[in-house]
């Protein structure tokens, strides 16, 4: 596949580096990690309103700007290299496909919320375990309509988002079986949440309780039907996310370059002595294969998407291509973040230097929708169910 940027692809990726350059500024991140929402509500504004940024996936006919992953992908790189405070992972890259996905008419009011700038949110994490299986919240049919109870835990921007998409499984059902999806106000009675602080600052997580009881038509598609939604929902953030360490890793590489060019030992720069050319070399292979591997698999989510139920083959390679995506891109970013702070030397484990802050959202990245090894296990078996496959078609 030979993969080019068209004209408008490169317009919406230079507005956005360019964009978030002058606004998600060393400073202004700081700022915002140490609020308890997270983000500056004028920051989202303007991404929202001036950019329109978080529309990119949304339909012309519903206002958006009908564009697809690749758009999407290019955001996120550039939102990873600036480590972007802002609520736009959740709302764009979790809650609007879970939306989008359900294909029903409930999503629409929602969606248009969305549109005007509402943020929100994807939980489905009740227990420390792979994609589906982690959703334990429950959920009954009523005779006024559902009554769910669960506790979610790890939620982005779970505590400060303004819609709630929640997953949740009738009672004694397991993997993708019997999910559904709600969509409901944050402020819903029988909702608590609560920032939780980790690792990475510059990215928040809530926890949410819930014991409420939901309207009819808040349930989104059939009951117990959402489990594959939500699958191919996890599958495209993780293509995202993706996308954000692969930008992480670019943006540290581009921070080491810069100060062994200014840092002089032994009367001349670092950046000439081998050992340190030796480092960024790897750290820029690390990262260009990390892209090749992004731009591919937003290439295969866009025609997964377009295709749905009637996908071809390059359709049918999302969890592949997700997987594939995620591992590398975590190695990548989590390496190059390391090696940066060694080219920093003592000072780049100092507040004042902002490698840190990639090293925490580096590891807290890794660890988010699947480690790399869990990834690598996840192509191992798709590897051995697609040779199975063939040897009982020759056989």
């Amino acid at each position: 596949m030979e993969f080019r940027f068209t004209d408008e692809q490169q317009m919406i990726r230079e507005t956005a580096a360019s964009f978030l350059a002058d606004c998600s500024t060393s400073a202004a991140v700081r700022e915002a990690m140490v609020s308890e929402s997270g983000y500056d509500l004028s920051f989202w504004r303007q991404i929202c309103d001036d950019l329109y940024l978080h529309a990119i996936t949304l339909p012309e006919e519903q206002g958006g700007m009908g564009l697809g992953y690749v758009e999407l992908v290019a955001v996120m790189e550039q939102m990873g290299r600036y480590l972007a405070c802002a609520p736009y992972y959740s709302t764009v890259c979790q809650a609007v496909p879970a939306l989008q996905l359900s294909a029903c008419s409930q999503a629409s009011p929602w969606l248009d919320k969305i549109l005007g700038g509402t943020t929100a949110a994807l939980a489905w994490i009740g227990q420390d375990a792979p994609r589906c299986d982690a959703v334990t919240a429950t959920f009954e049919a009523t005779a006024n309509g559902y009554r769910l109870q669960g506790d979610y835990q790890l939620v982005v921007d779970g505590h400060s988002a303004e819609i709630l998409v929640l997953a949740a499984r009738q009672p004694g059902t397991s993997g993708t079986s019997g999910i559904s999806l709600f969509a409901v106000d944050a402020t819903a009675q029988g909702i608590s949440r609560q920032w939780t602080p980790t690792l990475d600052q510059t990215r928040h997580l809530g926890r949410i309780q819930v014991d409420s009881l939901l309207a009819v038509d808040a349930c989104l598609g059939e009951a117990g039907q959402a489990g594959p939604v939500l699958e191919q929902v996890l599958q495209l953030a993780t293509v995202t996310l993706a996308a954000e360490q692969m930008g992480s890793a670019q943006q540290v590489q581009d921070l080491a370059v810069e100060y062994t060019r200014e840092r002089v030992q032994f009367n001349r720069p670092i950046a000439s002595f081998q050992a340190i050319k030796h480092k960024a070399a790897d750290m820029m292979l690390r990262t260009e294969v990390a892209r090749s591997a992004c731009y591919y698999a937003a290439c295969v989510a866009d025609e997964a998407l377009l295709s749905g139920e009637q996908g071809g083959a390059l359709a049918t390679e999302l969890p592949e291509a997700a997987a594939i995506a995620k591992s590398y891109c975590s190695d990548a970013c989590f390496r190059n973040a390391g090696e940066a702070l060694q080219m920093h030397g003592g000072v780049g484990f100092t507040w004042e230097y902002d490698v840190h802050l990639y090293f925490k959202r580096a590891k807290a990245s890794e660890l988010m929708l699947g480690t790399a090894s869990e990834h690598r296990e996840t192509l191992a078996s798709l590897l051995l169910d697609t040779d199975q496959t063939e040897e009982g078609a020759l056989s």
